[in-house]
């Protein structure tokens, strides 16, 4: 497809994955690994002599041996009633993520990982702190914010949309339940910003391709 005066279309940013079927059961999939790990976690690992929960194994803020969580703390969770409250977020925030493709979700995802990891392992309070919530706040954050850096209108109505039905979620970026990360909260959403202003301009660079001499 061509404009008027010869140039290629950019085509439009994606809303919905090309193949939402697939893109569905890769979700599902994903978080069926989530399951799957807590229930080792329940059976086989409190059952070893001695007990050895993974629990611990997330991030503990300032410490060298924390540091290894920032790998392990968003596939680990306190009890299948934390992960049943992920499930949702997970499959839905993860899900509209992979409109943009399976190798920009996964970008956004590491850049995500990376930098609520990082930042909860330096501003963290003390403990152990695991679970998918970073991952979470971190993909809404990048749906609420890439349509506005893409100039998209239907990425910006369906950032409106989930706003409207998660906005709730913003409140968990301050502190107040404890017990409650919202460092790992802060710190996702920050590294969702970063993700969408780096993918939306790799996207621009992408399409309008080199210059010719």
């Amino acid at each position: 497809m061509t404009s008027p005066s010869g140039v290629p279309a950019r085509p439009a940013p994606r809303v919905w994955p090309a193949q939402p079927l697939r893109a569905a059961l890769f979700m599902l999939g994903v978080v069926a690994l989530l399951w799957l790990v807590e229930l080792a976690d329940r059976t086989v690992f409190v059952s070893l002599d001695p007990p050895q929960g993974l629990d611990d194994d997330g991030i503990v803020p300032r410490t060298v041996d924390g540091l290894g969580g920032i790998l392990w703390s968003p596939l680990l969770h306190g009890g299948f009633d934390h992960l049943a409250s992920n499930t949702v977020p997970l499959l839905v925030f993860g899900f509209l993520v992979l409109a943009g493709g399976i190798g920009q979700f996964l970008a956004v995802t590491a850049t995500i990982w990376i930098v609520s990891g990082v930042g909860t392992w330096l501003i963290g309070s003390p403990g152990s702190t695991i679970g998918a919530s970073g991952i979470i706040f971190g993909w809404f954050a990048f749906l609420l914010v890439r349509g506005f850096f893409a100039r998209s209108v239907g990425q910006i109505v369906l950032a409106v949309v989930l706003f409207l039905i998660y906005g709730g979620l913003l409140f968990g970026v301050l502190p107040s339940t404890p017990g409650i990360s919202w460092q790992a909260h802060l710190c996702g959403a920050i590294g969702g910003i970063l993700a969408a202003r780096f993918t939306v301009a790799a996207d621009r660079r992408r399409r309008v391709g080199p210059a010719a001499a």
